[in-house]
């Protein structure tokens, strides 16, 4: 088989089970470090560092999602068996960071290979709950308790979470001084961050079943069309600029008659400055 066939040959996606495995872990870190997020917020994490312009390791990406006591080995070194961090042990923590770099292979394998629809199976698809038609199929008595305002609208999580990224290397995200570009990033971005907001239209469309309670507006539903679209974008746009590169200031040269910096109490034009 060529390179270029297997350049093209998709990674093994996540199964549900996968997912469950994923869910499972972070409910038992949530017994000991209550802050940890859900799935979807690290899904929609995961993917603005797959977007970000320079390569991230888990050693960088876990402290900024799970606290300073999420340690890994930085990328190439191998899993200890003893300090696995906020992990319960070595054999989570290796199921996590294995199950974690699948969906980021997946993620980043869908938005180098563009669709013309979303409707492809190839396109990229968040890991989005649908709360609000879960909560609506429920019988009443079982959600009168639930408060409306309590109830992330889709793919409100998971904005929060791709912003959350990109605030925790704001370094990486700077705008390009092309003011074009420029407005391309913030525009991109805008589309990404609206999401993070509620859903204050109708809800007239189902999400995922045709079957079920209404649960998204259209104009919910187009615009998080346009953040996965979006996503696509900050991909390609961070890839062509490449990994920032760091400034060299050049050091000024002492005056023709200062001491030299060498240090051997000569004028600099009769020593290195000859």
């Amino acid at each position: 088989m060529s390179d270029e066939i297997l350049a093209f040959e998709a990674p093994e996606p996540l199964t549900p089970d996968d997912f469950d495995a994923l869910d499972d872990i972070l409910d038992d870190l949530r017994e000991r470090y209550p802050d940890t997020p859900s799935w979807e917020v690290c899904d929609g994490f995961l993917a603005a560092v797959v977007c970000c312009r320079r390569p991230l390791g888990l050693d960088e990406v876990l402290p900024q999602l799970f606290g300073p006591d999420a340690k890994v080995p930085a990328a190439g070194a191998a899993l200890s068996d003893t300090d696995t961090g906020v992990f319960s042990g070595p054999v989570q923590q290796r199921r996590f960071v294995e199950l974690w770099q699948r969906r980021a292979d997946e993620i980043a394998w869908a938005l180098d290979h563009p669709v013309d629809s979303l409707e492809d199976e190839a396109s990229y698809q968040p890991e989005v709950l649908d709360m609000v038609g879960a909560i609506a199929a429920m019988p009443e008595e079982e959600r009168a308790d639930i408060a409306p305002e309590e109830i992330p609208a889709i793919a409100q999580t998971w904005a929060m979470g791709f912003m959350a990224a990109t605030q925790a290397w704001p370094e990486e995200w700077v705008a390009p001084r092309d003011k074009e570009a420029a407005a391309i990033l913030e525009d991109t971005l805008d589309c990404i961050s609206q999401l993070t907001e509620p859903d204050n239209g109708p809800l007239e469309i189902p999400m995922f079943d045709e079957d079920s309670p209404p649960s998204i507006s259209r104009d919910r539903l187009d615009a998080y069309g346009e953040a996965i679209w979006a996503v696509y974008d900050l991909r390609k746009f961070w890839k062509s600029y490449g990994p920032r590169v760091a400034s060299v200031r050049k050091q000024a040269e002492p005056g023709r008659n200062d001491p030299c910096s060498c240090g051997s109490g000569k004028k600099y034009k009769k020593c290195h400055g000859a």
